[in-house]
């Protein structure tokens, strides 16, 4: 018997018990005549005391002892006199008999603390013992927990857990595919799954009206803190149901995580249109948890030329020139230095934003409105800033213009930068929000050709068909996304089972005929065996539980990562295969 007890459990209960403990080293302390040993595994740690002048037999097992060392230990569990309340064992110590050495450890390249001296690099590179860290440890047990309460709460449901292949047909919608040469056809290839779409719908087809699978993804797609090439979603699909079914239904999902995982109970899911987002917030997954919307003081189509006269005619090229002037209320902030003023203007300023420029107002304490274009913009004008964005003294105005989505955009990241610097995005502080009638198409200008919003099989709005052949742009998609705190969760559709609109979908996306038989044959062949009405969602399984554990980075809740440029630096892969498997599988390389 290697332990009768795990490092994590003994208490003062335990008093007087011989007991058998196995574990890592993570201290050890040589006090003279006694040596204070912390044996540490995945359930915590306890202290171990051995008086090496009475037990000379230990004597020199412990003095060899090293870091990480994985020893086994028997002893009686004695109160400690020094108790430690920062941990659950803390009231005890093990009086250690016997001491054996199960093997011996290198010293790591890293500490092995929850505030460790090793960079991210080098962690990925020894990922095995990062994991044994504490907080990464918590991160996969918080996972695991999750994947649970999923499983628990979608069996309540009615849910059927189902797998998809792995090795399937690629598809040209989309982000680019991971392919695998198949040995056994010569000159062809599988796909690995971007998502089990199509699999999920022909189940829907089989009579399988609730389908889920926590389910391995693959894009072959540039990497950032929460993009990897191998990720996980939790998928699922009902058939006879509406939007509100699903949103009802996933609501509830999430709120039965939250409460269960972190017993918290969610406030209210309120629904925003993509153009109100994008009008108010510059983007399709805002971060509701801060005011902050976007004032535009340019008239939109729909607002007529009533505010055209705040910015426009007053001899500022930059806002005479722009297609919209809009700007946000940072309150609080009118005290921002010159200095802190710049830090702004240069964050917009940045290759990935892209900006020109900003404009600031500030609403000063004494009343007296201050703005950087005050050549241009008198007192009376800048009131009528003021009264726009509702300022009060000690407001700052940060505006921005040029053309409406890009500065839109760039308006997003600068708001997103003041909740930063102003505090107002609490990772403990949870927001949840539905976006909702998302554009069916968008227009790509490199290939000159719509491409679906979420993919070819999205149903537009019924009373929106009528305009796929003379306004494309305008159609609304059956679409929604679960945004929470600024991140999207999840998203998903109503689906389109009806064999001839999704023929004209394939059409508006520029697929011949022909095409779109190679490539979705199998399914349009199923909707002939009459489909059932059908929706689903993808939940993000990675950002979600990022998401919960407070993290910027999904890598911190993946057992094994890899890094930006998509490699795993411990296994070092990507790597080369030799000759004989190139011959096998008919494929030459040119690099």
């Amino acid at each position: 018997m290697h332990r009768t007890h795990t490092c994590g459990e003994l208490t003062i209960k335990n008093l007087g018990q011989e007991v058998i403990l196995s574990g890592w080293v993570q201290k050890s302390r040589d006090l003279g005549g006694t040596t204070f040993i912390d044996v540490r595994d995945r359930y915590g740690l306890t202290q171990l005391v051995v008086n090496t002048d009475d037990e000379a037999t230990l004597r020199t097992k412990v003095k060899d002892l090293g870091r990480e060392f994985v020893i086994k230990v028997k002893g009686i569990v004695v109160e400690r006199s020094n108790k430690n309340p920062k941990i659950a064992t803390g009231d005890v110590e093990i009086k250690v008999s016997d001491l054996e050495i199960l093997n011996v450890a290198k010293l790591p390249p890293f500490m092995i603390e929850d505030e460790t001296d090793g960079g991210e690099e080098l962690r990925m590179k020894y990922r095995y013992l990062d994991l044994r860290r504490n907080p990464v440890r918590n991160n996969l047990i918080l996972r695991h927990k999750m994947a649970q309460e999923i499983r628990k709460y979608l069996d309540a449901q009615g849910f059927l857990e189902v797998e998809t292949p792995v090795l399937i047909k690629s598809t040209p919608e989309g982000a680019r595919d991971f392919v695998v040469p198949s040995r056994m056809n010569p000159g062809e290839f599988y796909a690995l799954p971007q998502s089990p779409q199509t699999f999920k719908q022909l189940l829907m087809v089989s009579g399988f009206d609730r389908y889920f699978q926590i389910v391995k993804c693959f894009r072959d797609e540039d990497l950032r803190a929460d993009r990897q090439p191998e990720f996980t979603q939790i998928d699922c699909e009902m058939a006879f149901i509406e939007q509100e079914d699903i949103l009802n239904l996933f609501e509830g999902l999430t709120r039965h995580m939250f409460k269960n995982v972190k017993d918290l109970e969610l406030g209210d899911f309120p629904r925003m249109d993509y153009a109100d987002a994008m009008r108010l917030y510059g983007s399709d997954k805002p971060d509701i948890r801060f005011d902050m919307q976007f004032v535009s003081l340019t008239p939109t189509l729909s607002e007529g030329e009533g505010a055209k006269d705040l910015v426009k005619g007053f001899g500022f090229p930059v806002f005479d020139n722009a297609e919209l002037v809009v700007g946000i209320n940072a309150k609080g902030a009118a005290s921002y230095t010159r200095k802190q003023l710049d830090e702004l203007t240069d964050f917009v300023k940045r290759p990935q934003i892209g900006a020109t420029g900003l404009i600031y107002m500030r609403h000063n304490e004494d009343g007296t409105l201050k703005s950087s274009v005050d050549k241009f913009y008198d007192e009376t004008q800048l009131k009528k800033w003021s009264e726009a964005f509702a300022t009060t003294p000690g407001d700052l105005v940060l505006i921005m213009a040029g053309g409406t989505d890009k500065v839109r955009k760039q308006l997003n990241e600068l708001r997103l930068e003041m909740g930063n610097r102003l505090g107002l995005r609490d990772k403990n502080k949870f927001a949840p929000l539905w976006v909702i009638d998302f554009p069916l198409l968008e227009w790509d200008e490199e290939s000159e050709r719509y491409h679906a919003m979420h993919h070819p099989f999205t149903s537009p709005k019924p009373e929106d068909i009528a305009l796929l052949d003379s306004k494309p742009g305008e159609v609304r998609a059956n679409a929604y996304d679960l945004v929470i705190n600024g991140t999207e969760i999840g998203g998903g559709s109503i689906r389109i089972h009806d064999k001839e609109l999704q023929s004209i979908m394939f059409k508006h996306l520029g697929f011949s005929p022909e095409e779109a038989q190679k490539q979705f044959g199998f399914l349009l062949e199923a909707f002939e065996y009459g489909a059932p009405p059908h929706g689903g969602i993808a939940f993000g399984f990675d950002r979600l539980v990022s998401i919960v554990a407070g993290l910027d980075s999904i890598r911190d809740v993946i057992a094994f990562p890899k890094n930006n440029s998509g490699r795993d630096v411990m296994i070092d892969s990507p790597s080369t295969i030799d000759e004989k498997q190139k011959k096998e599988l008919n494929i030459e390389t040119t690099v």
